[in-house]
């Protein structure tokens, strides 16, 4: 019994020490960077030391009932007769009943309270606007404009400026997922079909890494994102450049790797825009240079791990629509150098 005890002990302690502080990009929605993920996190500290007072209650009550009522004796002790007029007994059961009930009645209304709050309001003004696709397995994402050019769509990373209210519109182009980013907001299902929308505000600059929280397939587990918060002047300098379509080749390595993208595979199923490759079935790869991750968040993007992903996508991320592009060295290597040179 004790062993269970300490073990249980060391549960909590452990899940206490867990909620230190992490890096950012990290994963935790016990350090919130947005008034949203803050009101989730008060929630969670109120059950938790809920459920934990009670664990200590049942312990202490039930080793003072067993300290009391043990008997060293060689032979079984003759069964208890039941009073019938135990009303103390009476008392302490009816008593843990009606407290129970009232802590689940008061964690469901601080539920429901929390979940408002989360929600936020959508029709502020001076808002960011932010269609999130979910794909097997990628997120698109797009910063829709009045003006069709200045349309910007990228993957796998979201650019918000750090203290003002962002609108996410959701929809699937597939089956569920469900769109986490646990430093800033709760999960929200996103289905095929139906559109849905909530908003978040980042309190400071930072990267925080999000996660698909829905088994969605083979590679659910590769469906990652980051919310990467910058000051209002950096978000507009990167929005300026992601407006730009993409740069001319400078060099003949840059010349060849963009005839190599435009006569292989790649632009059946991509988009590079100021070339002919216009297909929206993949990322648009306009300006793939500038992003720090590829493949949802499952490589780094430097040259080597952009040349295994681009040749046998299957062995790094088997199920993936992304089909294997085999080809010379000299031509992949100068397809990488184009790619690189797209900021």
């Amino acid at each position: 019994m004790f062993a269970s005890v300490l073990s249980t002990m060391g549960s909590v302690l452990v899940a206490l020490y867990q909620a230190s502080p992490l890096s950012p990009g990290g994963h935790s929605a016990l350090h919130p960077s947005a008034p949203q993920a803050a009101h989730i996190e008060w929630l969670y500290w109120v059950i938790f030391w809920i459920c934990f007072s009670a664990f200590v209650l049942t312990f202490a009550v039930f080793t003072r009932g067993s300290a009391r009522t043990y008997i060293s004796q060689p032979e079984p002790l003759p069964p208890i007769k039941e009073h019938p007029n135990d009303s103390k007994a009476v008392w302490y059961v009816g008593g843990a009943i009606a407290v129970t009930v009232l802590s689940l009645f008061a964690v469901l209304f601080m539920s429901v309270i929390t979940g408002k709050q989360v929600e936020g309001a959508t029709a502020e003004k001076n808002v960011l606007t932010i269609q999130i696709t979910g794909h097997q397995w990628w997120w698109e994402i797009q910063y829709p404009n009045s003006q069709a050019y200045q349309t910007i769509t990228t993957a796998n990373e979201i650019h918000v400026p750090a203290g003002r209210r962002v609108i996410i519109l959701t929809k699937s182009a597939d089956v569920i997922h469900s769109f986490w980013a646990p430093s800033i907001t709760g999960k929200r299902d996103v289905i095929p079909g139906p559109s849905s929308a909530f908003s978040f505000e980042v309190d400071k600059p930072g990267i925080y890494h999000g996660q698909c929280a829905e088994f969605c397939g083979l590679q659910h587990a590769h469906m990652g994102f980051s919310v990467i918060a910058e000051p209002e002047d950096q978000f507009e300098a990167w929005e300026k450049e992601q407006i730009a379509p993409a740069r001319d080749p400078t060099t003949p390595d840059q010349l060849r790797g963009r005839q190599v993208f435009l006569t292989h595979a790649c632009v059946m199923c991509h988009t590079i825009r100021g070339t002919d490759a216009g297909s929206r079935v993949g990322p648009d790869l306009t300006h793939i240079a500038s992003r720090k991750m590829i493949a949802a968040e499952t490589l780094p993007n430097t040259r080597g791990d952009l040349a295994g992903w681009i040749s046998d996508p299957q062995v790094i991320k088997p199920g993936t629509l992304m089909v294997p592009n085999p080809m010379q060295p000299d031509d992949l290597q100068a397809l990488i150098t184009y790619l690189g040179s797209l900021q």
